[in-house]
């Protein structure tokens, strides 16, 4: 396992303040257009697009404007009253889905079909705007659409009631239950108790095993409180997200749950990533090795390897006749991986896959950096966070003239600007599979195909 110098990431951004506007609580009367990249449909007013949170594509509603300014060249706004609807709307299942409740589910108004729909041309729309590609978008369903998270990171409220932010503010709406989270998250019993002076509380349920556990993280200057479960459950310490640290503190029980998937188990630490849909794991592994095809012999790059989920499968096709290079910039992640990829603790070698290179860094520093980088690559996984790899990332990887690159994406806007990034260094989008990964919310998963343009 090699490490690079030791880099510190910056602290994120502090949101700057918004001012409401003059423009909020205005009630206005809207034909509601297509699907928009965010969990709304887009409208228009008087020249102005609206972007109308609880509506369909084809309905006339009363929206209720929820940010803007006369002087804006778009406003966010909530429909409150639906005057025309659409076939597809059905009554929301949760409770706490509408306007002013909960922002974490997008499209429980929709039939679940008119959901996977919506999202396909969400993506074909991002597609189309930022790389210039026509292309029809089927996001296929994957297991039921209730009842899937296995990790819920709920806010606290000031009277320490657990529940979940309004979409883009920091006031909570208590809840005693959530539709979409796994019946080990509930469990738990995190909802049935109070938790005054704490932040957060996140519930994880691992897929697999009966591993639970609770990330804690209290408001700064106040104390972890006693915690007990309804069942048997790790208890870690977070940190506050006004601080510079990160990680967690183990109270009681084990630092890491186990995780199954691809056959394996997988050790992954406190609230590290870790895929939250239980069939995740194993439905983007898949699609990742159909389209790859990687062979024995060939030499693998995994980037933004987390703690390790592609890396093995990689190893095992490539055999030890080639050679896989993790690369991965969240150090615990990384000795995750280490453990889950057969390296004894500071070892240099994985004793099972002694062909695997895992090194700590940032992508961005070590493929540009010619004492990590090979030479050449012939296949290259890209998993990125939301923002995407970027630029440099995607021609640097050009150059090392892979005949195929798998992209992992979670954000479609992000996953089409790279692939226009990609196209400028002579690659092109050949095929592409969308999961529905976050029912009843916006998001969608996508993994592409990038293979060397036809000349």
């Amino acid at each position: 396992m090699k490490r690079p110098a030791d880099r510190r990431r910056s602290a994120a951004p502090t949101a700057p303040d918004r001012s409401p506007g003059d423009a909020v609580g205005l009630r206005i009367e809207v034909e509601v257009g297509p699907p928009g990249h965010g969990g709304f449909c887009v409208a228009r007013h008087e020249g102005r697009a609206v972007f109308v949170r609880h509506a369909l594509p084809g309905e006339r509603v009363v929206a209720e404007v929820t940010e803007g300014d006369s002087k804006d060249s778009f406003w966010r706004a909530d429909a409150v009253e639906i005057l025309e609807a659409s076939e597809d709307r059905v009554p929301a299942p949760c409770e706490y889905a509408g306007p002013g409740l909960c922002g974490g589910c997008d499209w429980q108004h929709a039939s679940y079909e008119a959901q996977l729909r919506l999202k396909g041309e969400v993506v074909a729309d991002q597609l189309r705007r930022l790389a210039k590609l026509e292309r029809e978008v089927v996001v296929e369903e994957v297991g039921s659409p209730f009842g899937w998270r296995t990790r819920v990171q709920f806010a606290v409220d000031p009277d320490g009631s657990l529940g979940f932010r309004k979409h883009r503010s920091h006031e909570v709406v208590p809840v005693e239950e959530c539709a979409i989270a796994s019946s080990g998250v509930d469990e738990v019993g995190a909802l049935e108790r109070h938790w005054p002076g704490m932040e957060t509380v996140e519930v994880i349920a691992a897929t697999g095993s009966a591993d639970r556990a609770l990330v804690v993280t209290p408001k700064h200057g106040e104390q972890m409180p006693y915690v007990g479960a309804d069942v048997k459950v790790s208890v870690l310490r977070g940190v506050s997200r006004h601080t510079h640290i990160s990680g967690v503190q183990r109270i009681h029980g084990r630092p890491y749950v186990r995780e199954v998937a691809e056959g394996r188990t997988w050790r992954v630490s406190g609230s590290g990533f870790w895929q939250v849909h239980p069939a995740a794991p194993d439905v983007l592994t898949e699609a990742v090795l159909d389209f790859l095809e990687p062979k024995d012999g060939d030499v693998a790059l995994d980037l933004y390897s987390g703690v390790g989920l592609f890396a093995a499968p990689l190893a095992e096709a490539v055999g030890e006749n080639g050679a896989v290079m993790a690369v991965e910039l969240d150090r615990q992640a990384v000795r995750d991986a280490a453990h889950n990829l057969g390296f004894a603790d500071d070892a240099e070698e994985s004793t099972e896959f002694p062909w695997v290179d895992l090194v700590e860094g940032s992508v961005e520093d070590v493929i540009a950096d010619a004492d990590y980088l090979p030479d050449h690559a012939d296949v290259v996984v890209l998993d990125p966070p939301r923002a995407g790899a970027g630029r440099d990332v995607c021609v640097r990887i050009a150059g090392l003239t892979p005949r195929g690159v798998v992209y992992v994406a979670c954000d479609p806007a992000s996953l089409a600007r790279d692939v226009a990034y990609f196209a400028e260094a002579g690659y092109e989008l050949t095929e592409l599979r969308a999961f529905d990964l976050f029912p009843m919310t916006r998001h969608v998963e996508c993994v592409a195909l990038l293979e060397p343009a036809q000349r």
